[in-house]
């Protein structure tokens, strides 16, 4: 891409692409009914979401006071990827006005990836069965290039794969880890007050903060002439 071509929009998945969180938890709460455990609200968990498989797991049994070892954890996240790709687009939905937002992104000439801390075969597998994955240039999980956010260099290399061009990224994410990684690459953020997070995204303060995918074309584009 040529210095002069608009900017790569790189968008973290879980809570900004897509609303996730009914399968994640469904996932979550099959593997604690295996366990003898209670099952976890939706409502309550939807902020448990965002650091990968292995870590919610970890969260929904500290919830149920139950401490496992590193064995078991392995096997019960072993339990987790598989249920979960089995049903993982049964409630999965992308966030309203998203398609929109794209076409109208796509029709300035923007190109996008995805950076996220999901396993990058659940994320295209995800994407696939949404008919997403023709949108995005590259599709980058944890798993990728073996680092997560907010490590910079992940963020970096995404852009790199997806034909981009850092200086000219743009990062669109839910959470701490999209701020964070924005800020460490040194290019600019747009978050969503949609999504999972345990500190809400005004106090993460972003660049600029949308709260519908119909808003993100604006922002990007005061972002661009910045």
């Amino acid at each position: 891409m040529s210095a002069s071509s608009p900017p790569i929009v790189v968008f973290d998945l879980d809570g900004t692409l897509v609303d996730t969180a009914p399968d994640l938890i469904g996932a979550l709460n099959h593997v604690l009914d295996r366990e003898g455990l209670r099952p976890v609200p939706l409502a309550a968990a939807r902020n448990m979401i965002g650091a990968g498989a292995r870590k919610l797991l970890e969260r929904g049994l500290e919830v149920e006071g139950r401490a496992v070892s590193v064995g078991d954890l392995d096997r019960l996240t072993a339990d987790f990827v598989d249920y979960y790709a089995e049903h993982i687009a049964d409630g999965s939905r992308p966030f309203d006005g998203l398609e929109a937002a794209l076409d109208r992104l796509e029709a300035k000439g923007h190109r996008f990836a995805v950076c996220t801390n999901k396993l990058e075969w659940l994320s295209k597998l995800l994407l696939d069965r949404l008919g997403l994955t023709k949108r995005f240039a590259a599709i980058c999980g944890a798993d990728t290039f073996g680092i997560a956010k907010p490590d910079p260099t992940f963020l970096r290399e995404t852009v790199a794969r997806a034909g981009g061009r850092l200086p000219g990224a743009i990062m669109v994410g839910d959470a701490g880890p999209d701020v964070g990684v924005a800020r460490r690459a040194q290019v600019p953020v747009i978050g969503v007050d949609f999504g999972y997070t345990d500190v809400p995204m005004t106090e993460l303060k972003p660049d600029r903060l949308i709260s519908h995918m119909r808003d993100l074309p604006h922002a990007v584009a005061s972002l661009s002439a910045a």
